[in-house]
């Protein structure tokens, strides 16, 4: 019996593994006949299972899943869509060759080879067969296992992917290499992500920090709605009335409302080395969200063993993005140098730092940064990675380090993001997963 790939084992679960009511005939699994990638629910004829499924239909999903070939065992033969999908996978996921290699058909053959054309093809079959999430892992593998990075460098390329924050992420990489005829539809999809990107994020965002921003002006004399009940209650029980089970306030305690000055100030000090290509993506757009606000005043540094201000680009994204360069070493002494040398307002000011923390500069140097900035009055958030793709890997001593210091250090959903920034924003502990 082959072994399937992660990937291909994914996408090949996905489409042959929703469900759709109707009916079949005995036994049958021509492709042509049923929408690729259904499971029948409804009434059958003969060889059904507990569940209402054929025995051919699945046979016809194990051929989907395990690829092929001799050792897959099922003897099941496919058709129509279903051997379209199947050349599909296996030009991805299959065994090393290509179309013609002596290879016999039906048997799973990876190779796109270097023809963009071919390629194009193919990405426009993937996406006929397969829902978006699927098509963005098999667009991802096939630039990491086939090597076609090189062939996003043309712009019919471009214009057939689906755009996603890994993609994103593989052209930034790839941006001071990009022919000019190819950069305006390099940012056409930078800029897609980044405004789906917006529009799931930056709503909640302002929303949730405003109202952060807001509990953290108390005021004295606040109107009924605005009454922070909690710390009314704790300054005035000393005026607890045991008889009446009562405490008389002579002082309450509100929140206030935000003026328009600048309240707060956000430093955002992003790691841009590879691994951290996601969490720059995010980072871009969260520190243009915050930007936007009148309240908070926002710079945005980029480093690797340089360190880059692009403050002046948070007006856009995707020229903060188009900013960095992706890849490098790492000096993380030196960016939080530079954040430390614009704080002007410590007891005002929160430091993002956003980094796996493979230091290349000098450790006790970083950490003794820290450690003063904290002592001043800075809140310091460190966060291992901003983003989507789970567990990152980090340099555990640092981590452990930054922890001793009171900046404990954990990776950051973007979803969190609003919630982390919030708690910061009034030094409240923060929600660490």
């Amino acid at each position: 019996m082959t072994t399937t790939e992660t990937g291909a084992a994914e996408a090949g679960t996905a489409e042959v593994g929703g469900t759709e009511t109707g009916t079949t005939d005995t036994g049958t699994a021509d492709a042509g006949a049923t929408k690729a990638g259904a499971t029948d629910t409804g009434t059958t004829d003969t060889g059904t299972t507990d569940t209402g499924t054929t025995d051919a239909e699945r046979l016809r999903r194990w051929r989907m899943v395990l690829g092929g070939g001799e050792g897959d065992g099922t003897g099941h033969a496919l058709a129509g869509r279903d051997a379209a999908m199947d050349a599909a996978l296996g030009a991805l996921y299959g065994s090393a060759g290509g179309a013609g290699n002596g290879k016999p058909q039906g048997e799973r053959s990876a190779g796109l080879g270097g023809s963009a054309p071919r390629v194009a093809r193919w990405l426009g079959d993937i996406r006929t067969y397969f829902p978006a999430s699927v098509v963005q892992v098999m667009q991802r593998d096939a630039i990491e296992r086939l090597g076609l990075a090189s062939l996003l460098m043309e712009p019919e390329m471009l214009e057939a992917v689906e755009p996603d924050v890994h993609l994103v992420g593989t052209l930034l990489s790839l941006n001071k290499a990009m022919p000019e005829t190819t950069r305006e539809t390099a940012r056409a999809v930078v800029r897609t992500v980044v405004e789906q990107l917006e529009k799931r994020l930056a709503a909640r965002t302002r929303a949730t920090l405003t109202g952060a921003l807001d509990r953290s002006a108390r005021i004295s004399r606040p109107r009924h709605h605005d009454i922070d009940w909690d710390r009314t209650i704790r300054a005035n029980l000393k005026n607890y009335l045991p008889e009446h089970r009562t405490v008389v306030p002579e002082r309450l305690i509100g929140y206030g409302r935000a003026a328009r000055s600048v309240k707060k100030e956000v430093i955002l000090c992003i790691d841009q080395s590879g691994s951290m290509a996601a969490s720059v993506v995010y980072a871009s757009v969260f520190g243009a969200v915050l930007a936007s606000m009148r309240s908070i005043s926002t710079r945005l540094v980029v480093f690797d063993t340089s360190v880059v201000d692009l403050t002046d680009r948070l007006t856009d994204p995707v020229d903060v993005l188009f900013g960095t360069q992706l890849g490098g070493g790492t000096d993380i002494n030196r960016a939080l140098a530079h954040c430390q040398s614009k704080i002007t307002r410590p007891a005002d000011t929160v430091v993002v730092l956003i980094s796996d923390l493979y230091e290349g500069g000098i450790r006790d140097e970083m950490l003794k940064r820290v450690a003063s900035m904290k002592a001043a009055g800075v809140e310091f958030v460190t966060l291992l990675a901003l983003s989507d793709e789970g567990a990152p890997a980090y340099d555990h001593q640092h981590a452990a380090a930054l922890a001793a210091l009171g900046a404990p250090a954990f990776a950051c959903t973007p979803d969190l993001f609003p919630d982390v920034m919030a708690a910061a924003l009034e030094k409240r502990p923060l929600p660490i997963p």
